[in-house]
Parts: C-alpha cells; sequence; structure tokens
C-alpha cells in the first residue's frame, strides 16, 4: 500500500509537542511514520525535556583563543538576510570572503581553481591570525536552463565549498555550516567525520555536534544551521555567542586559575619587539599563560608603541597574556599609564613611609578598579638592582605581617608583593636567603583576604626554592635579569645582518622564558 506525505509547519514548541502527541496515538493503531525532521522533533517525540542552548563555555571553548569558520552555502531567502544581518552586526569582529558561484560553475577550470585557492588561502590566514571567518557563495542565483544542468550548478558549488574547507589547515574555535547539503557535504567529505556526539543545540532548531576522534579536527564543536530556521538575526545571534571574544583574559583571571591550579605565572620584562614575541611564542608552545611586564625605564624608551605592541600581541595569542604595568612609583605617570590599555598596574610605595604608602596606594587603586584593572602593591623593600635604579642592602625590610594586614584592608589591593629575602638583579654568591616561615605567615593572611601573593627577583632563584614558594602561595613571579642577560650575551656572537641579530636575540630569550614557565609550573595548563 503507497503511503502519503505529510509537511508539519509548527510554529512553537507547543505545536510540536501537540504532533508528537498525535502521532504516538496514531502509532498504537498501527499506523508507521517515516520522519525527516529537524532536531527539535526528536526532543518532541522522545519527551525529552528542553534544555537551554549550549554555550561555548559549556565545551570550554572560550579557553580556545582561535578563529571559528562559518561556511554559509544556502540560497534560500531566509539565509540571505541572515547573512546580511550577520555581517551588519559582526563585521568589527569577522574576516568575510565571498565566492563567485559564476567562477566556480559557469567558468573555465583554470578560473574555477583559482576562485577556490584564493578563497582557502584567505581562510586559512585570517584563522591563523585568530580571526572568525566567513565563508559565503555569492547571492546571485544562477540557474541552468534544465533541471539537470542547474543540479550540475549546485553539484559544482557544493563541491567547490568542500574543497576549500579540506584545503583549510588551521583547526578552527568552532565550524558553522549554513544549509542542509552544505552541513552535510562539509562535515562527511571536507571534515572526513563518520560519527559525530550531538551535545545539544546551539539554538532551537539548530543542532550542536562534537566533531568524531576519527575526523580532521576531532572534538570541533559542529553547529549545524539549516537554511529556513530562526529569524533574521539568528545567524549574528549565534557567531557572537561562539565567536573569539577581543579580550579573553585579565591579570586577575590568570592569577585565580593559578591559585585554582597551585601553580605560579611569570611576568616577563620586554623592552622591545624580540621581546614581546618570544614571550607570546614560549607561552603558545608550551600552552602556558603569561604576563608582558613593562618597567618604567622601558616605557620611556619604548613609549606608546611598546604598549600597542603588547597589547595587540596579547590579543592575538593562542594562549592568555596579559599586559602589567611595573613599578609605578610616580602619581603622575601611573595616571597616564592608566588610560593606556594595561590589564593590571603595581603602585610601588615601598620607598614612602607606611602611612605615605597606604594613602599613595589607595588612591591609585581606587583609580585602577574603577577601570578593572587588577592593582599590585609592594610592602617591604627589596635591595638589588633593576634598570639601573639600586636599592642599597641598608634600605631593604621585610615585609612585617601586622603592617600587611593592616595594609591590605586600608588600601583593596589584589595583590601584594612581598619581600622575604629576595632581591632585584643577581644573588650574591652565597645564594639566596629566603624567609619562607615568614612567606608561609603571609600567604595564610592573603588568602583569607583573597589577595595574590607575588615575589619579585625569581632570576637566579635556585628550583627548590621555586618549588617551595609556590608550595606557599607565591601566584606571581617576575622575571627580568636572566631573560635580559641572555639577550645580552645572544649579541657577542658576530651576524651577517640585523635580522639574524634579532632573530637569535629572540630564540635565546624564548629558551629562558620556557624554561620559568614549565618551573612555575604553568606550562600545559592551557588546552
Amino acid at each position: 500500500m503507497q503511503g502519503s506525505t505529510c509537511i508539519v509547519n509548527a510554529a512553537s514548541e507547543r505545536d510540536m509537542a501537540v504532533f508528537a502527541a498525535g502521532m504516538i496515538q496514531a502509532e498504537l493503531k498501527g499506523k508507521r511514520f517515516l520522519c525527516r525532521t529537524a532536531a527539535s522533533f526528536v526532543s518532541a517525540r522522545l519527551g525529552i525535556i528542553s534544555k537551554a542552548p549550549v554555550l561555548p563555555q559549556d565545551l570550554g571553548v572560550n579557553r580556545v583563543r582561535r578563529g571559528g569558520l562559518i561556511v554559509v552555502g544556502s540560497y534560500v531567502p531566509k539565509t540571505t538576510k541572515q547573512v546580511e544581518e550577520l555581517k551588519l552586526q559582526c563585521s568589527h569582529i569577522l574576516q568575510s570572503i565571498e565566492i563567485s558561484v559564476d567562477n566556480l560553475a559557469m567558468k573555465s577550470l583554470e578560473e574555477r581553481e583559482e576562485e577556490i585557492t584564493r578563497a582557502a588561502e584567505m581562510a586559512d590566514a585570517a584563522l591563523r591570525g585568530c580571526k572568525d571567518t566567513l565563508i559565503m557563495t555569492s547571492r546571485e542565483v544562477i540557474t541552468g536552463k534544465t533541471p539537470c544542468e542547474s543540479l550540475e550548478i549546485n553539484f559544482k558549488v557544493s563541491s567547490a565549498l568542500v574543497e576549500i574547507v579540506k584545503r583549510i589547515s588551521t583547526r578552527p574555535r568552532y565550524i558553522l555550516a549554513k544549509g542542509g547539503i552544505t552541513s552535510s557535504d562539509l562535515a562527511t567529505k571536507a571534515l572526513d567525520a563518520k560519527c559525530a556526539k550531538v551535545v545539544g543545540q546551539a539554538m532551537a532548531g539548530v543542532p550542536l555536534w562534537q566533531l568524531g576522534p576519527e575526523s580532521r579536527h576531532p572534538g570541533v564543536s559542529y553547529i549545524v544551521f539549516p537554511g529556513n530556521v530562526g529569524d533574521s538575526s539568528a545567524l549574528a545571534n549565534i557567531v557572537k555567542c561562539w565567536a573569539r571574544p577581543i579580550k579573553l583574559s585579565s591579570t586577575k583571571e590568570l592569577l585565580f586559575n593559578a591559585e585554582k591550579g597551585g601553580y605560579a605565572v611569570g611576568a616577563f620584562n620586554v623592552y622591545n619587539l624580540e621581546g614581546v614575541q618570544a614571550v607570546v611564542t614560549a607561552a603558545e608552545e608550551e600552552k602556558s599563560p603569561a604576563i608582558l611586564q613593562i618597567h618604567p625605564s622601558a616605557l620611556k624608551q619604548g613609549g606608546i608603541t611598546l604598549v600597542a605592541c603588547c597589547i595587540s600581541a596579547a590579543e592575538r595569542a593562542s594562549v592568555p597574556i596579559t599586559v602589567h604595568f611595573d613599578h609605578g612609583d610616580s602619581n603622575q605617570e601611573l595616571l597616564e599609564v592608566l588610560e593606556l590599555g594595561f590589564d593590571s598596574v603595581m603602585v610601588d610605595g615601598s620607598h614612602l613611609s607606611f602611612k605615605e604608602n597606604i594613602s599613595y596606594t589607595k588612591h591609585i587603586s581606587i583609580l585602577a578598579h574603577s577601570k578593572d584593572m587588577l592593582v599590585e602593591a609592594e610592602l617591604g623593600r627589596l635591595s638589588g638592582v633593576e634598570d639601573d635604579l639600586t636599592v642599597e642592602d641598608y634600605e631593604a625590610r621585610l615585609t612585617d605581617v601586622n603592617q600587611a594586614q593592616e595594609f591590605i584592608d586600608a588600601t583593596g589591593i589584589d595583590a601584594l608583593a612581598v619581600c622575604i629575602g629576595n632581591v632585584h638583579g643577581k644573588y650574591s654568591a652565597n645564594g639566596p636567603n629566603l624567609r619562607l616561615d615568614l612567606l608561609e605567615h603571609l600567604h595564610d593572611l592573603c588568602s583569607k583576604k583573597g589577595v595574590y601573593l607575588v615575589l619579585h627577583g625569581a632570576s637566579g632563584l635556585p628550583r627548590e626554592f621555586i618549588k617551595e614558594c609556590i608550595e606557599r602561595g607565591v601566584r606571581k613571579f617576575n622575571v627580568n635579569t636572566e631573560v635580559r642577560k641572555a639577550y645580552m650575551d645572544s649579541l657577542s656572537s658576530p651576524k651577517k645582518d640585523l635580522i639574524h641579530v634579532m632573530a637569535s636575540a629572540k630564540e635565546a630569550m624564548k629558551r629562558v622564558i620556557a624554561e620559568k614557565m614549565r618551573l612555575f609550573g604553568s606550562a600545559g595548563k592551557i588546552c
């Protein structure tokens, strides 16, 4: 007996539930149905309680710094409106690549190949640059003279999209495929997926998968967006939800994660492009968070250009990196620094009396917190030399626990740089003499106050001291001397060109930085 076809236009979840109930009653009377449906019908038919859309943070995608890939092949009018709205709302975060259907389907094989190559190369470069990337077919509908010719045009366009995605080597943050044929072909032919885990919906009617282990990008979130689903803003809303945020991390977040994970984050002083690149490259290779740190003398030489370089590098890095201003001991200087885009700032009133230090630190702390910046301060005074600034031994003093409690309560700081026998620059031939008992008392106090412990002068500290300091709560180590020495030492061997000098210096610094990240326990902490 030949069956019949029934098309159900459900405008709401209630409509779907009513239809599913009627279908069940018909099945109880012996009727049999073959269904081609979207995801929302499955939950209604099986009585699954609806859940909120799955968000990137639910799957850990927010920790991924790469750009996402959006591929649009559908030609239905609703998709065209959604793409227009996407470009209107998300142009500031989106790299748009339009491929010509005319070149793909109506021109010579050479022109088709050129169009595919251009799109694939542009998309790969954009994704490597951590940019969310839209690949879309031109919106003018091209049809053949006969149904067979039209079908052939559709096949050429679909196969071109498959070939483009095949040639993209960069692993995206997520993949969104718009259109039924597009999502099916990309999953099976371009990404070699044979199975996927359905984890929920990105929005009502839009299934969300995780690609299987056999695919080209195992575990990547794959959003299957049918052509006729959602209103004109639906595509834009999903992309805004899943797109790589311009700024993912803050120094406070880095130290919070370090506290939770029982490790420390390295803050590395940088003076130029090679230093910035060395920190970022080491962090990406070691999968470690890091802090780019600028000292007043470096700011004086490099100016706003150096700050902008650090901020840009941090935003484009594939791991969490923030930018910190170190040892701000001038009120006027710090007021200017607060406007430059730093993530955090150190207020250094250690040269002042205790009461003056409180007053100075509290003033800057209020202003910095209004800009959501983490505030670090120093109590006590380190001896040694840093950037030609010298503090003699007789000027140095250890941090007093009782003063620390009053200081934290009065200033509202987020992180405390403590003096327990650590020094700026090189340690004496006898080696460091750290008061670990004092550090333990300070950690007891700071942990109750929600304040992070910072230790300056990490260059030259033996491994065992570093480990013991981390066990006693230090979550940020400042590193300068060893990295700077690596740079200077690299200049001693002759090079043929300035490019070789820069490359050698960067590599020398990177080795020291990577070793510190492993020592601090931050290596491997980023997925």
